[in-house]
Parts: structure tokens; sequence; C-alpha cells
């Protein structure tokens, strides 16, 4: 396994966990909004572990925080979380799935949000990008459906995690959904060809009602 961020420290600290639990893991910092480091990026993945099978494309911003309304969002800060949102997932799918293509097999998924299907004030960017990225997951799955790569989006719903404290600091942790739990999920989707289906977007919360006793 390659996890990739922008933070140096918390990604050697999730991988030496993952190592600590008898796992593989290898730890890269870049930042996928970043054109130039895309192709090092996945370079370096495959020299790491070989040919990647699965991309999870789970980089996210959301911008300037608290966020503003779209007439009072600069331009410049709207194109970034698109770059970061949108396009980086975009050059990374392309450096990944070519590879994919060649052997037959491999799954991308697409970390999307409930805002990239329902609109909120102060969440135009990041929905806009979420909505976009919906969408770019579902014309690669229709691009390479008959190539033996599986590409879907996935809502987490609302996670316990840093950057859900940033956009709404005073939301309950209690009645947010746990990163481990969802993560979980993904990886039974993965499991699961048939009920996880390419161009598909699947809502975590209802996966794991659903398939509750599948893949641990």
């Amino acid at each position: 396994m390659v996890l990739v961020s922008r933070t140096q420290a918390e990604v050697e600290n999730v991988a030496a966990s993952i190592r600590a639990s008898g796992g593989e893991a290898h730890a890269l910092t870049f930042d996928v909004a970043d054109k130039e480091a895309i192709h090092r990026v996945s370079a370096l993945a495959a020299g790491l572990v070989g040919p990647i099978d699965v991309l999870i494309q789970n980089a996210s911003s959301l911008g300037p925080v608290p966020m503003p309304l779209l007439l009072d969002t600069e331009c410049e800060d709207f194109s970034a979380v698109l770059e970061t949102n949108l396009v980086g997932p975009f050059r990374l799918t392309k450096a990944v799935a070519g590879s994919m293509v060649l052997r037959q097999k491999g799954a991308v998924v697409f970390v999307s949000s409930d805002a990239a299907v329902s609109a909120y004030p102060g969440w135009g960017s990041y929905g806009v990008s979420k909505a976009a990225a919906d969408h770019l997951a579902k014309s690669f799955a229709a691009e390479l459906a008959e190539q033996g790569v599986r590409v879907f989006a996935v809502d987490p719903g609302e996670m316990d995690t840093e950057m859900h404290k940033a956009a709404l600091p005073d939301a309950d942790p209690a009645t947010l959904e746990r990163p481990e739990r969802v993560a979980r999920a993904i990886a039974e989707m993965l499991l699961a060809n048939d009920a996880a289906k390419t161009g598909h977007r699947v809502i975590a919360s209802e996966w794991t009602a659903a398939h509750a006793g599948g893949a641990q």
C-alpha cells in the first residue's frame, strides 16, 4: 500500500501504524494539485509495490475557511479547489489507469460527498468540484468498462475528520461517521464486483446497512 498526502508527519504516522499491525505501507509526500508531481507519484508508487491495482482518489480541499458564499469567493480560490478535487484526480487517473488497461484489471474509487448532489450556502466551490468529480468518475467508467477497469464514486457521509471540523467546528463528533468504518466499507465494495458496479455512486452508510457481515 502506498499512501500519499500533503502532510509528511501525518502520512508517515499512518504508514507506521499499518506496518505495526503487520501490513505493508509506504508514505509519500506530494500534492495532487501539483501537475509536476503526478508522474513522480505514479512512478514512485509502482516502484515501491509494483503495478497499481487500486487507486483511491481521496485528496480534497474546502478552500478558505470559514467557507465564503460564491459571490464572495475569489476566482483563484475557486480554481485551487478544482485543482485539488477535480483536475488532480483526473491527471492521476490518467497516469495510473493506463497500466490497468494494459493488464485488463484495476479499480479507481472517487471519494465523493453529499455536497455533490445537494447545494448548501458556503459550500459552492467544494460542491461544484465534487459534482464534477462524480461525473468524471462516470465518464472514466463508461470509457473503461470494456477494458477491465472499474470506476465508481463513494459518498462517505459526514465523517469525524479535521476537514469536517474546519468546515463545521460546532458539529458533535458523536453524530459523525468514523473514517475507519467508511474505509472498511470501501474495501468491501472493491471485493464485491457485482454489487458496487462501475459507473455507480455508492452511499457508504447504505452499503454498510445492506451488507452487514460482509468482508472484514
